[in-house]
């Protein structure tokens, strides 16, 4: 192992970061002063090592401190965590939050993904940048999408300061930033004066407002949003919270798991792997301790259900999760959240807090002899994570890169024990489960696809946001609920990695197998409608500028492959017909090599959305 380190120290502020988390050093090993004792034997070693998925905290802690991560500080925090320097350096320059040059403590992130894009992003950035200058105080960066699609254009502020690094009472390693501000719907005006003085922002709007079909009597899994107070736990139990734990401990693990499978719920994040087999794989495997993993990594370009959820009722994630780990024999679990979301974390973290405090977490939850509890990892901006083993490395304190399977994380997964992975919105599917019966959730929806979904719909309709229906309702009565404007040129189902409809296919049914039965897919539940105002080469574009930007770099057809398809759209973004038929045969050519030999769903499925625009909707022709 190399622990070569370098002759940069870390300030005093930054040393008090990673102290702040991690605790003082023990001794000169750990970057104490020397002592007598120091010279005769070595401390820290394997115990010290076993701390190394410390390391994404450890650098959230510095970055949230001082604005960036310096040598010095790089060098001390892997002292204190025995990891080798040029290891750390690969991970901090792995995340796309971090920065590992100096800039200013304010970062000011707007998004220019597609929702933003077709809502004037590009524009609002060149003004922001021309207001905004060097002697601003102000980094201005562009960003990929920031889960705010109902409110685009949007914008994300984040100041650096003294108190960002604290670890609040049962929160996140790390903290949450000092000021950090969502300015949506942005205008230049608006962000300038959030960037510059963050602390002073509007109060963001409450969840409810991404909830068009708010007070819905027939809604399950949004009802509570917007009717309860996310911060109190007496009012979410009074409208029948914790319900479906007590009568998951009432089943057992054994009879929560034969609901759940009976249920017939399929993975909400995009796969669609039935739940109940995962969940039975897990808890059938000898080797422990098994762990439970949520993935709150909602990176899809058009995806912000989980970030609703979150906001708006988190409680019942908590529950939820609480439910699955029993089923697993799970005693701990991980709530990997994005770093983009500064409310959801704060949600997340009072709801925890609460929970353990009035025994609904920790060593006896509920009285009933089952110990579980939650930790809350942040992501740093990184789409692969959403991929689970890529988040298991993450977590670990690796760079966040899928691995190969088999074996598969049932078997070894995080920290190389049996771990059962769900996002957000599966999990909270499971509360209406335990609280109706298996039989009456699996009669909602169709017999493939059972149960509710929740479906992000933004771009050209009149009322943005979050709906709830049953699985086997048609696109086109999902577009008119959201009121769809005239004009509709296509219609972006899965989001960057999906693939675009005419508006003449609006009666695709959205269930699993009907959008694979239409050539298309419905991955997380996006849905972009786009008229004939929007650019679509340019939409094209971008989308390839964020599978390069967002490939992990480990295996060639991926890496580079999404680099080929960027630069074949840009010589044809001004081509027709003719012109462009080489361009396109070569795009053909590489995206079926991604598809083929791509490691992970990144690659697979990076030339999806440019297929089905060339061969549904006739771009570039």
């Amino acid at each position: 192992m190399d622990l070569h380190f370098g002759d940069s120290k870390p300030t005093d502020e930054e040393r008090a970061a990673v102290d702040a988390l991690l605790g003082p050093p023990e001794s000169s090993w750990e970057g104490a002063d020397r002592s007598e004792a120091d010279l005769r034997w070595a401390r820290g070693g394997r115990a010290a090592r076993d701390r190394r998925d410390l390391l994404l905290p450890g650098l959230h802690a510095l970055n949230d401190r001082v604005g960036w991560i310096s040598e010095g500080a790089l060098d001390y925090l892997c002292r204190r965590l025995t990891v080798p320097p040029a290891e750390a350096y690969g991970v901090a320059t792995f995340y796309a939050m971090f920065s590992v040059r100096p800039r200013p403590a304010t970062v000011l992130h707007v998004c220019t993904d597609l929702a933003c894009a077709a809502a004037g992003a590009p524009k609002l950035c060149e003004a922001v940048e021309a207001r905004l200058g060097p002697r601003s105080g102000v980094a201005v960066e562009r960003s990929p999408c920031l889960g705010l699609c109902e409110r685009a254009p949007a914008a994300l502020v984040v100041r650096a300061g003294a108190d960002a690094s604290a670890v609040p009472d049962g929160g996140a390693p790390g903290g949450v930033p000092r000021a950090a501000a969502v300015c949506a719907p942005a205008t230049p005006d608006a962000v300038v004066r959030v960037a510059l003085a963050p602390e002073n922002a509007p109060q963001e709007p409450p969840a409810v407002t991404a909830v068009p079909q708010a007070g819905d009597p027939g809604l399950l899994l949004l009802r509570r949003v917007g009717t309860v107070d996310p911060a109190d736990l007496d009012d979410y139990r009074a409208h029948g919270g914790y319900t479906a734990l007590r009568r998951a401990f009432a089943l057992g693990p054994a009879g929560v798991i034969r609901e759940v499978t009976d249920s017939g719920l399929l993975g909400r994040g995009g796969a669609a792997f039935p739940t109940g087999r995962k969940w039975q794989a897990t808890a059938s495997q000898p080797d422990h301790p098994h762990y439970l993993v949520c993935n709150a990594d909602e990176s899809e370009p058009g995806t912000f259900k989980d970030r609703v959820l979150m906001e708006g009722d988190p409680y019942a994630l908590v529950e939820a999760m609480t439910i699955a780990a029993y089923a697993t024999g799970a005693r701990l679990g991980y709530l990997y959240l994005r770093g983009e979301y500064p409310r959801a974390l704060e949600r997340m973290e009072h709801a925890i807090a609460q929970a353990r405090a009035r025994g609904l977490l920790g060593d006896d939850v509920l009285g009933q002899g089952f110990s579980f509890d939650i930790e809350i990892r942040r992501g740093a901006g990184a789409y692969i994570c959403g991929e689970e083993t890529a988040l298991f490395n993450s977590i670990e304190g690796y760079r966040g890169e899928p691995r190969s399977k088999p074996p598969f994380p049932v078997e070894k997964g995080l920290f190389g024990k049996p771990t059962v992975e769900n996002n957000v919105e599966t999990l909270v599917n499971v509360l209406p489960i335990l609280t109706l019966g298996a039989p009456a959730y699996a009669a909602i929806g169709t017999g493939a696809s059972t149960g509710p979904k929740l479906f992000c719909v933004s771009g050209s309709v009149a009322r943005p946001g979050i709906y709830e229906l049953p699985f086997g309702a048609t696109l086109g009565e999902l577009l008119t609920l959201a009121g769809v404007r005239d004009g509709l040129r296509a219609v972006l189902l899965g989001g960057a990695a999906g693939g675009f409809v005419r508006p003449d296919e609006l009666d695709i049914p959205l269930t699993f197998e009907g959008t694979r039965a239409a050539g298309t897919t419905l991955g997380s539940g996006v849905v972009m409608a786009f008229d004939d105002t929007v650019p679509l080469p340019r939409l094209l574009l971008r989308i390839a500028e964020f599978f390069r930007d967002e490939s992990c770099g480990q295996c060639v057809p991926c890496r580079v492959g999404t680099v080929r398809q960027e630069e074949a759209l840009h010589r044809i973004a001004e081509r027709t017909s003719v012109d462009a038929a080489a361009d396109i045969t070569l795009l053909r050519e590489v995206g079926r090599a991604m598809r083929d030999a791509s490691i992970c769903g990144l690659g697979q499925t990076a030339w999806n959305a440019v297929e089905s625009a060339i061969d549904r909707l006739g771009a570039y022709e």
